[in-house]
């Protein structure tokens, strides 16, 4: 009896201490609906990871100063249903993508859809991100 109680409390306990890692940001919580972006440069990475991928591409702004935008996407589960691969991300590659900014200023945004040189284009936000535009579909 003493056992079965042990265990119990040990597997509630390890249970109770992994909740944490289960947590999850909203789209609202970092990104604003309200701030829409279209980026064009050159892709210089793919991290192709959960819960959500990224990728980094490097833009030019107005004055010709290059920065490097993190873009978040849909898991990497996702891209692969929506047929994307991780091949189909290759460093040099130009890229057009539409989404979110950042709600913190940074160089940082939620891709809704990207399109590559060659007129592919897929939907690549998260599913918790708003819908992507008529145009994009």
């Amino acid at each position: 009896m003493r056992a079965a109680l042990a265990v119990t409390i040990l597997c509630l306990g390890l249970t109770l201490s992994a909740t944490p890692t289960m947590a999850h940001h909203s789209f609202a919580a970092e990104f604003d609906a309200g701030q829409p972006i279209t980026l064009t440069g050159t892709l210089t990475r793919m991290e192709w990871v959960n819960p959500h991928g990224w990728i980094y591409v490097e833009v030019k702004d107005p004055s010709g100063k290059v920065i490097n935008w993190a873009i978040e996407a849909g898991a990497p589960n996702a891209l692969l249903r929506r047929g994307l691969r991780k091949t189909d991300f290759p460093v040099g590659v130009e890229v057009v993508v539409k989404g979110y900014r950042a709600k913190n200023g940074t160089p940082t945004a939620n891709g809704q859809t990207v399109t590559f040189k060659d007129g592919r284009n897929f939907f690549l936000g998260a599913s918790d991100s708003p819908s992507p535009t008529a145009e994009a579909r």
